[in-house]
């Protein structure tokens, strides 16, 4: 069976421009030849600093920026191929901020129902049955419908969110950061319901954090991202266990620990992220690592598969 969702060598890059006259001033580089596969039932975990490219990379695949070079592959088609409104029932994101993202002008089941409007599904009688169940399956009862959305929680919110997501019965779901602006009691919470709907109606999720400890715990396949590449990716049990890149082991180092008794090691990156206007040569990551040498500076290596599953960008490893 073909993936579900497939990112063939996907660049996106935004012309800078400066002066009166609007003249470009350079490119930046937000995504920079990312390709994976995700498969049906899957969560694949998308990690990395802020800055990254890792939203930008969200919205190429959902189609709300289109891709400089490269092929975004749903369902065996081409993005390009979809008419907007099929490919909408079919993929739906769910947003970084719960608030931002519904209309402060609309009772929260005008909002769940306007999709169901837009593309004609069910009776008035059904659309509304439907907005009653969605409501339910997040945990919120059928009076909550009749509200604004300043009268709810954060945690409330982005349930709200998750049930617009549902109510034209997707296949994927990107989730971009959907925790970061929640309470770590509320986040358990959202998390939980995440992995619950993704199980009784097999949703197929991109979910984009960077806290390792959500991503790990929900997901199947991890992708490390850092200027706009992916250096590792691989099963989340192994990634975790045993990381390669030293990208990766230095994000993993600064995960706080459960047990108050252990002492971490940390490894402390120096400098800050470069900007992707102006990518070092080479290895991305070689001017802030710490096990850079002479040919991380000279070549930029693809990503290498090894024995454990995972595949790391990193001539520590060789390159293909």
């Amino acid at each position: 069976m073909p993936p579900l969702l497939e990112l063939i060598n996907v660049t996106k890059h935004f012309k800078v421009r400066s002066g009166m006259l609007g003249l470009q001033a350079g490119t930046v580089r937000a995504v920079d030849g990312v390709s994976l596969t995700v498969n049906k039932g899957e969560t694949l975990g998308l990690v990395g600093e802020s800055g990254c490219g890792k939203s930008t990379l969200a919205k190429c695949i959902m189609g709300l920026e289109s891709v400089t070079s490269g092929e975004v592959v749903f369902k065996g088609r081409s993005l390009s191929s979809w008419d907007e409104k099929k490919l909408r029932r079919n993929m739906q994101m769910v947003f970084q901020d719960p608030y931002s993202s519904l209309n402060p002008r609309q009772k929260i089941g005008s909002i769940i129902r306007e999709s169901l409007d837009i593309h004609h599904i069910g009776t008035k009688e059904e659309r509304k049955e439907k907005v009653i169940e969605l409501l339910r399956l997040v945990g919120l009862r059928q009076e909550h419908g009749q509200r604004y959305p300043h009268e709810f929680s954060g945690g409330q919110r982005q349930r709200v969110a998750v049930a617009r997501t549902l109510a034209l019965d997707p296949d994927l779901v990107v989730c971009d950061e959907p925790l970061s602006a929640l309470d770590v009691s509320v986040q358990a919470q959202v998390i939980g319901l995440l992995k619950d709907l993704q199980t009784r109606f097999d949703l197929t999720y991109v979910f984009i954090s960077h806290d390792l400890s959500v991503v790990s715990h929900i997901s199947d396949t991890v992708a490390v991202m850092y200027l706009g590449r992916i250096m590792e990716i691989g099963p989340s049990e192994t990634l975790f266990a045993d990381p390669k890149h030293p990208y990766t082991k230095a994000l993993l180092s600064a995960v706080l620990l459960p047990d108050p008794t252990r002492q971490a090691e940390r490894i402390a990156l120096t400098g800050d992220l470069p900007s992707p206007m102006n990518p070092p040569s080479g290895c991305p990551f070689h001017p802030r690592c710490p096990e850079a040498f002479d040919k991380c500076r000279r070549g930029r290596p693809n990503l290498m598969p090894l024995d454990t599953g995972v595949k790391t960008a990193c001539w520590l490893y060789g390159s293909e």
